[in-house]
């Protein structure tokens, strides 16, 4: 299925932490916080002022960003999970 975001909204898929072992201790996947990291999937076509202009995104499809803690809305497409939220929550772009 192909989705588009609307405005300033962008789609991203959540990357995997890499585990990381820590002496012996064994922490459970249902304790472990939820990675801040992702590639952006599919971003919209920008924001719209009040005077009708339109600001484009600074990121784009294939960007790896960092992003809020509890931003977004989390979304089922495909039987994949996805985050769906602004730009404004994106704090910055990884390279």
């Amino acid at each position: 299925m192909k989705i588009r975001p609307l405005h300033d909204r962008i789609l991203v898929k959540r990357e995997d932490e890499e585990e990381g072992k820590h002496g012996s201790i064994i922490i459970p996947d249902t304790a472990k916080e939820k990675p801040q990291r992702g590639k952006v999937v599919a971003v919209g076509n920008g924001k719209i002022t009040d005077e009708g202009k339109k600001i484009p995104l600074d990121v784009k499809a294939g960007d790896r960003i960092l992003f809020s803690k509890y931003s977004g809305s989390e979304v089922k497409i495909d039987n994949e999970d996805y985050l769906i939220f602004r730009e404004e929550d994106v704090l910055a772009i990884l390279e």
